[in-house]
């Protein structure tokens, strides 16, 4: 028997002779709760603890009793033995036991190292990371080591000592393995292996040298590399999305064209040596071609998934520390609050990676097509599979939604707060607000709201830091602090603007006093009413207009804080304040006007006064002219001169009634003109004497001259009588008068001591009673 043989035979028995407890692969979710984990091993730790205490105890005290009373306390119900084999029974069971505590304490060969380091290779590697690795991984191999110890402990006991059929020293461990018995060994099996084997070598190709010499170049090459080198990315710092999307394209690029330059020519380099294909035939080598191209497939695909999956690990929400930082702004547009870029371009980008990544390295030309130099090239099959490409994009996907979470939040803090100034809301206050009446002070208060919410965006935080997000919010603090202004504006430039039309006015009615002030009055009452005037605004309208530059000024404080004025707004605001002193010396100026005008009508006034009396006095001699009249043939003329005496009668009472006015203004005591009232009552008489004389003139010419048969005789007899009695009734007024004015002439005379020849003398005759006589006559004379 050869060599090989029996060296087989030899393992296989090794084999049968040591039947190690089977080794059970750990969960796949170990390690995920490092927690959890922890406080199971404790538990089973302890608990086992306990169970060999209990154990010790348990067996110290058997001994102890059977030394002493020579008989045991079961721990357990035993069944029911014959008196005669219970101590029996109860001996063999204590040798037993002493027996295997003497088995149990020699010494055993520990679980060798190497066993252990491919247990530990079993685990999967996503289970080998975490904060407690070092601590679980060191746990779990304590429990192996525990275990292999126990269960070579249990099979020595069990190898070296046969157990009584005692129930309370049965075993939990379950039955040992048999040795197989009664195997033929002697089966000639060696044509059959050398016929597989040979099948093997000519089928298998991945036993062939050159695919070994090809595993190995993949491995030194690709074992520790990817395609992009993301350790650094944290430290860079806050950068662009763009930015970093060309600098892992252009990183993956020149990873790409490094492993064309470096593996690809050298595994070309393997194929092209004469001895890379020995013992390969002719038919068989398109097969082992595809070999090769599965085995180069297989080694870059696993390049790029570990790439993705390294890309795919800098976004774990667990380990930040590896999170790249990417630049974020909110922007305010068009009266909008935005994201740039927007939480789509971002996760777009974030997802182009992996695109990227599985763009890379799916033109590398297969070895045959290589070695063939032909334009119809054949690639390798390195496209990453669909559920790979899933997988990232699904995990990316939540996780850069996860981690844009905190700048959502920040973003929804500002629309919470500040939105209302741009939805309109801001506006239809303000519209609302200036079509009511409202003061400066309430214009000022939400003034004071607009300029104060500005302050408060301006004092928020320019950056705002996330785990994956630097957040600048410069340019949204920047638009809504002026939209904020611009809203502050509008109230000021309202409140401004009335606040102009407040000191136009100020100054316009400061203007009105000087005009009126300064203006040289015409006549008395212009002067009467401008004393008043000047007066008046010396008392009221000063102090009214001293409140009212006392407003300005307050409001003129405020505006110098939060308003810019234009230089014409300067010069009014200056006009208002220096009008108080300035119309001090106009009040001066208009007392020296007023003092020269009064004198001025006061000596008119004496003038017309003069004037008047002189007038009355013509009118008086002008009166005694009528007395004298006793022409019939002049009596138009009469009529006439009587209507021009009761004209300037007239003139003369209106100038009576203006020297009276003027004196009340200038409070003088009131002068009469009892001549005037007395013409006014000795002219009517002569006046309608004249008027009914010249009417029965005229009426009589008419009678004589006009047609005959125009004539109405009962009329005619009317009227004159009517004429008669009128005449009749004016002759006895002037005779009573005449009579009157001669009683009051001798009284005065009699005042005066007159001689009694002078009294008794006759008046002489009144040519206008003569008259009326004669009219008299006349009327009788045409009667008949």
């Amino acid at each position: 028997m050869s060599d090989p043989i029996k060296a087989a035979i030899t393992a296989e028995k090794e084999a049968l002779n040591l039947k190690l407890p089977p080794i059970v692969r750990p969960p796949e979710d170990i390690g995920v709760d490092a927690l959890t984990q922890s406080k199971l091993l404790n538990y089973r730790r302890s608990k086992e603890q306990k169970k060999t205490i209990n154990q010790l105890v348990i067996d110290g005290a058997k001994r102890n009793l059977d030394r002493t009373l020579g008989k045991r306390i079961p721990s357990s119900p035993e069944p029911d033995y014959p008196p005669t084999m219970t101590s029996e029974i109860k001996k063999k069971g204590f040798n037993y036991i002493y027996m295997k505590q003497c088995v149990e304490s020699s010494t055993i060969v520990p679980i060798q190292q190497e066993w252990l380091d491919h247990m530990l290779m079993l685990i999967p590697t996503s289970l080998k990371e975490g904060k407690k690795r070092e601590e679980l991984v060191q746990s779990l191999i304590n429990e192996v080591s525990s275990d292999f110890e126990k269960s070579m402990k249990r099979y020595l006991v069990k190898s070296v000592l046969m157990k009584p059929p005692v129930k309370w020293l049965e075993d939990e461990g379950g039955p040992l393995p048999e040795c197989p018995v009664g195997l033929d060994y002697s089966n000639p099996w060696h044509s059959s292996y050398v016929q597989t084997r040979s099948q093997i070598l000519a089928n298998l190709h991945i036993v062939h040298p050159i695919m070994k010499m090809l595993l190995d170049l993949g491995y030194m090459t690709f074992a520790n590399t990817v395609l992009l080198d993301l350790t650094g990315i944290r430290a860079k710092g806050p950068i662009d999305c763009e930015s970093l999307k060309n600098d892992l394209s252009i990183q993956a690029r020149k990873s790409e064209e490094k492993i064309m330059n470096t593996w690809y020519p050298k595994v070309i380099s393997l194929f092209t040596k004469k001895e890379a294909l020995d013992g390969i035939k002719p038919e068989k080598l398109d097969a082992f071609y595809n070999c090769v191209s599965t085995l180069m497939s297989n080694q870059l695909k696993d390049l790029l998934k570990r790439t993705v999956e390294g890309f795919v690990k800098v976004f774990d929400q667990e380990d930040q520390e590896r999170l790249p930082i990417f630049k974020m702004e909110l922007t305010f547009d068009d009266d909008k609050m935005e994201f740039y870029p927007t939480f789509q371009d971002l996760e777009d980008i974030v997802l182009g990676l992996v695109e990227r990544i599985a763009e890379a390295l799916q033109n590398v030309q297969t070895v045959p097509s290589w070695l063939s130099g032909t334009s119809t090239t054949v690639n390798l099959d390195t496209e990453l599979p669909e559920h790979v490409l899933e997988w990232a994009l699904d995990t990316l996907k939540a996780a850069v939604r996860r981690n844009l979470e905190g700048a959502r939040q920040h973003y929804e803090t500002y629309v919470e707060k500040y939105n209302w100034l741009l939805d309109g809301t801001a506006v239809e206050l303000i519209e609302t607000f200036q079509a009511e009446d409202h003061t400066f002070d309430e214009y000022t208060e939400l003034v004071g709201r607009f300029l104060s919410l500005a302050s408060e965006i301006m004092l928020l935080p320019q950056w705002v830091h996330f785990p994956m997000v630097r957040l600048d919010c410069e340019d949204l603090k920047t638009g809504l602090t002026n939209k904020a202004r611009a809203f502050a504006n509008i109230l000021l430039n309202d409140i401004a603007s009335k606040h102009r039309k407040e000191n136009e006015c100020i100054c316009s009615e400061f203007e009105a006093i000087k005009e009126h002030a300064l203006k040289v009055p015409e006549t008395t009452e212009e002067m009467m009413d401008l004393i008043f005037y000047v007066e008046k605004a010396r008392t009221i309208g000063i102090q009214e207009l001293a409140l009212r530059i006392k407003e300005s000024k307050r409001q003129m404080s405020y505006f110098l804080d939060v308003f810019i004025f234009p230089q014409e707004d300067l010069a009014l605001n200056s006009a208002v304040l220096m009008w108080p002193w300035k119309i001090n010396p106009i009040f001066d100026e208009n007392d020296e006007l007023i003092e020269n005008a009064k004198h001025k009508k006061e000596n008119e006034l004496i003038a017309k006064r003069e004037k008047l009396i002189l007038e009355i006095e013509k009118e008086s001699r002008r009166m005694e002219e009528f007395a004298e009249f006793a022409e019939l043939d002049r009596m138009q003329q009469y009529v006439t001169d009587v209507r021009q005496l009761q004209k300037r009668i007239q003139e003369s009472e209106e100038a009576v009634q203006f020297i009276n006015k003027q004196e009340e203004l200038f409070k003088w005591e009131l002068t009469k003109y009892p001549e005037l009232e007395k013409l006014k009552v000795n002219i009517e008489p002569y006046q309608k004497f004249f008027k009914l004389v010249l009417k029965w003139q005229r009426t009589e010419k008419r009678w004589m001259d006009g047609g005959f048969l125009d004539l109405n005789g009962e009329i005619m007899e009317a009227d004159v009588d009517e004429f008669s009695r009128e005449i009749f009734k004016t002759l006895k007024f002037f005779q009573m008068k005449q009579k009157k004015e001669l009683q009051e002439k001798r009284k005065s005379a009699k005042r005066r001591s007159l001689e009694t020849e002078k009294l008794e003398e006759e008046p002489k005759e009144n040519p206008t009673i003569t008259m009326c006589s004669t009219v008299m006559e006349n009327i009788k004379v045409f009667k008949v």
